[in-house]
């Protein structure tokens, strides 16, 4: 192969390993063959079922450097300009006696130059004349094709799909038109925009992760149908892992906007009480407006609620900066530093969990993988609403008896229905996943004839 015969234009953002695997195909060759022009320090981070994962980056050296340029026919210039790692140093290879040699030395994207993301093949083509998979360093607040109508996955996630068809849900593409208003709202107000995206996206990642619960909820489960092609069909939870930030980045966007918003910092105040300090409550003002800024009127009690989570905890610094009672500044009184652990999962990561979970199988698999959503949910608001029957008792103890005995017979006999459906949902799940009928009826403290009995009734009825 004589370098530099075929040029390969690189793309704004374009990690360095995925330009050598376009100039690799430019001349017919697999990406190994090009890269003995180089001298590799270890080996690229490989997928879990086999092969190099995608976001799999190289940092060169400056004598490889030349060669990257020569190979593709492009000065090293602009390839500084288009590559995020291109002028990444490395000391393990820049210095010592062999940093004569062209040396490359593999990492992760992230940790390069951040998140790395499938490149639009459409855009690629029309751009490089290759119609071939391509990465790029993009941040999720351009994620959006808006010529395509596509949104471009992680490129870190072990799944085949490169981009989300959303042509159906126009909305999203309008949210990432609306977040540079918001940028500009954030460099205004002495914030990097990143970091407000960062905070918005946790709030909003953490009502996703509630939103089954919800029965009022009725935008994000119809977009995310929509985002899946018509329907989620059977594969409920992969959809809600692959398709969660394209189908709340409307609500992520709305969410940065108010946290910017001094009205709404000013709510916040209002709500602690201001001079006098009270206990947040779960109709405060600031909630309850937030939910009508994401189009749920009903959302701001369920939001208030959420003690621990990154929007309380935002809230809680805001109250602390205006009362001047936070710690160093740039600390526990920064509204926008959001704390490792309320930083929501990447879908790479909820993708190994779930494929372990299954993997499982029998007894000893996941209960979220082998139980359904729906079946969840619906175990869930028996147990909730036998909570609330018991809990409508307190302080029954007065009147005549009569009445007392009328209340507590009729909260505890409607609490006794659902407890005892919930335990048959439950055994019926746990049978369903392969766990021992004796074992279940057991923990039941019920005959397993009985219990099986029990169950192919309820089978029959629903």
């Amino acid at each position: 192969m004589t370098a530099g015969v075929l040029r390969t234009v690189p793309l704004a953002g374009e990690l360095t390993s995925s330009l050598v695997s376009r100039a690799a195909d430019r001349y017919s060759l697999p990406a190994s063959g090009v890269l003995r022009l180089w001298t590799c320090r270890h080996s690229p981070v490989r997928r879990a079922g086999g092969g190099v994962r995608a976001d799999a980056e190289i940092v060169l050296n400056d004598a490889g450097r030349a060669v990257l340029a020569e190979l593709c026919g492009v000065s090293p210039r602009v390839l500084a300009r288009a590559l995020p790692a291109f002028t990444v140093d490395d000391p393990k290879i820049s210095s010592g006696q062999e940093a004569a040699l062209a040396q490359v030395r593999w990492r992760t994207a992230g940790t390069v130059a951040g998140e790395a993301a499938f490149a639009c093949r459409s855009c690629t083509a029309r751009r490089t004349g290759q119609a071939q998979r391509a990465v790029r360093y993009l941040p999720r607040w351009q994620r959006v094709c808006a010529r395509h109508g596509r949104w471009l996955l992680d490129a870190d996630a072990d799944q085949p799909l490169e981009h989300l068809d959303l042509r159906g849900v126009p909305e999203v593409a309008a949210a990432q038109r609306r977040w540079s208003g918001v940028t500009r709202r954030a460099v205004r107000a002495g914030t990097q925009p990143g970091q407000v995206f960062a905070l918005a996206h946790a709030v909003v990642a953490r009502w996703w992760e509630e939103a089954l619960h919800w029965e009022r909820e009725e935008i994000w489960p119809k977009r995310l149908h929509r985002v899946a092609g018509g329907h989620a069909g059977t594969d409920l939870q992969r959809w809600r892992i692959v398709g969660r930030d394209p189908v709340i980045l409307p609500e992520v966007v709305a969410v940065a906007d108010a946290l910017l918003d001094p009205a709404m910092a000013e709510l916040v105040w209002r709500d602690s009480g201001a001079g006098r300090p009270r206990p947040l409550s779960a109709d405060g003002a600031f909630c309850r407006r937030l939910g009508e800024r994401v189009n749920r009127n009903w959302l701001g009690p369920l939001a208030a609620v959420d003690h621990g989570g990154p929007l309380l905890a935002w809230m809680g610094a805001v109250i602390r900066r205006r009362r001047g009672a936070g710690g160093p500044p740039g600390w526990r009184d920064d509204p926008w530093r959001l704390k490792r652990e309320l930083q929501p999962a990447t879908m790479a990561s909820l993708l190994r969990v779930m494929t372990a979970e299954e993997r499982a199988g029998g007894s000893g698999s996941r209960w979220r993988a082998a139980v359904s959503a729906e079946h969840r949910f619906q175990l869930e608001q028996s147990i909730a609403q036998a909570r609330e029957q018991l809990v409508e008792l307190r302080g029954v103890h007065s009147g005549t008896t009569a009445e007392v005995a009328r209340t507590l017979l009729e909260h505890l006999s409607r609490s006794a229905a659902l407890i005892d459906q919930a335990l048959v949902d439950t055994a019926a799940a746990a049978v369903a996943a392969g766990v021992a009928l004796e074992d279940v009826a057991a923990w039941a403290r019920l005959p397993a004839r009985e219990l099986a009995d029990i169950l192919t009734a309820d089978q029959e009825e629903g």
